[in-house]
């Protein structure tokens, strides 16, 4: 078993991993880091969702579902169309060597110090890293998964942030395999669309850095205990929706 394998197998039963599983995770310090991470986050999401239903909850979600004004066809149309200009944006970006992404800037300003030869490379490579993920989870712009608000705000105290005020109401939230350790997908709409807000914890960039390739945006920043990065479909979308979660979630001390 490699290491890609047993990320699935982690994430796709996390209580209950098979013996090769387990050997890996023995002889793997990286992997077995992994296996804690997603341990941990699964119990904190246990704890935030071991709540009481209130009394008259699932009343007032028939009474309001029975409010909408939207057809169900419409809805299926718009969640088609999503999938469809996810999928082609991907197609693009297949194959696209490291040298083609553009406009990646770190910007020395993040941090107070000009940013070294290995930093440029490494904002790059997390740059590159948080478009191919969002590329390759189009269903994540199409379904409703843990948008419950108290799993957004541990996502985001993963990174030693904490929420200010909203910043829209999110979709999709799902911790996945983020190199030898995890990070959170976030999904949430915004009035220009939607974007994607992707928080890594335990994983220091020195500046931040903008990219783009194909149709897809990203800027990556620092966070006190990890980076988050925004990705959406333009560059000015991006740097709006950068601008958002800057002003309405606090990401450092």
């Amino acid at each position: 078993m490699n290491c890609l394998d047993f990320h699935r197998h982690k994430l796709a039963d996390p209580r209950h991993l098979t013996a090769a599983a387990q050997s890996h995770a023995r002889d793997c310090r990286d992997c077995l880091a992994f296996a804690q991470s997603v341990d941990l986050a699964d119990a904190r999401i246990e704890r935030a969702l071991n709540i009481a239903v209130p009394e008259g909850l699932a009343e007032r979600v028939l009474l309001r579902h029975s409010r909408a004004t939207r057809p169900a066809w419409r809805a299926w149309a718009l969640a088609a169309s999503v999938v469809l200009a996810v999928a082609l944006g991907f197609s693009q970006f297949r194959g696209i060597p490291p040298d083609e992404l553009k406009s990646a800037s770190p910007n020395p300003s993040a941090q107070g110090v000009p940013p070294n030869e290995s930093t440029r490379a490494s904002s790059l490579e997390y740059a590159r890293l948080a478009i191919e993920h969002v590329a390759e989870e189009p269903d994540s712009f199409t379904k409703l998964f843990n948008t419950e608000p108290e799993i957004f705000r541990e996502a985001i105290r993963s990174v030693g942030a904490e929420l200010r005020e909203p910043i829209g109401r999110v979709r999709y939230v799902k911790l996945c395999p983020w190199g030898a350790r995890s990070g959170w997908h976030i999904v949430f709409e915004t009035p220009h669309g939607l974007a994607t807000l992707i928080v890594v914890p335990d994983t220091q960039i020195g500046a931040a850095a903008t990219a783009s390739v194909k149709g897809w945006s990203v800027v990556v920043q620092p966070a006190l205990g990890g980076y988050y990065a925004v990705v959406t479909e333009s560059e000015k979308l991006t740097v709006l929706v950068d601008r958002l979660v800057t002003q309405r979630i606090k990401w450092k001390s």
